[in-house]
């Protein structure tokens, strides 16, 4: 077992950067916390191996009690293309969120752009997280996938675009989406000049016209006198 992936953090909680924190909070807020003890401990003596994430499905070995390790897998609902097309769009007009992940980092807005959707970043009930371990234990998570669960997290703290991944938009489809946005966005500089003609080559254009434009000065009283020191 010495192969496997170990937990960086020995003690207290698994997962440092927001995303992670997000992620591990919801599952510890419905997942049995016993089993959740034990995969934890599982995590930290480096039982899991071969981890992988693709979309909607997270696969891993574990090394269990059994000669051959345990394989287990963590599914999530797939969000359909128009879905994720329009997760781009909304992303794409918000200057600050396209900037911060065109420089690789993850907005804590970006969990709020899919709210906004109808859609969720992260699993938030066991209902949208389904765990499937080939273990003879049917508790929800087993330990083996609880294990998984938590360095799954410290993946997401190396690399915040697994999450997006495991949600079905890997980080160069995301990013390529992002910068076709920026590119045919248009400049709000570049205005078009009215076109000049003979007839009005002394005309001033239509805007300087109203700016010079007078109210008409009021009539004189009668019997007025201007009066010069």
């Amino acid at each position: 077992m010495a192969d496997g992936i170990k937990a960086r953090n020995k003690r207290g909680s698994i997962g440092t950067e927001w995303w992670s924190r997000r992620f591990i909070d919801l599952v510890e807020s419905f997942a049995d916390k016993g089993r959740l003890q034990r995969g934890r401990t599982y995590a930290r003596k480096g039982n899991v191996f071969d981890l992988r994430v693709e979309p909607y499905e997270v696969t891993a070995k574990v090394h269990g009690s059994a000669p051959d390790p345990y394989e287990v897998a963590l599914g999530i609902d797939a969000i359909d293309e128009g879905d994720w097309r329009a997760v781009e769009k909304e992303l794409a007009s918000r200057a600050v969120f396209r900037a911060r992940l065109l420089a690789g980092e993850m907005p804590p807005e970006i969990e709020w752009v899919f709210a906004e959707l109808g859609l969720a970043l992260f699993p938030g009930s066991a209902s949208d997280l389904h765990l499937m371990c080939d273990c003879p234990d049917w508790g929800d998570p087993c330990k083996h996938a609880a294990a998984v669960l938590y360095l799954l997290a410290e993946a997401f703290d190396d690399d915040p675009f697994l999450i997006l991944q495991w949600n079905g938009r890997g980080r160069d489809q995301l990013l390529t989406a992002l910068r076709r946005a920026t590119e045919t966005e248009p400049d709000p500089l570049d205005l078009a000049d009215e076109p000049l003609t003979a007839t009005g080559f002394w005309t001033p254009p239509s805007g300087l016209a109203r700016l010079r434009d007078r109210p008409p000065a009021p009539p004189v009283p009668p019997g007025f006198v201007l009066q010069v020191a």
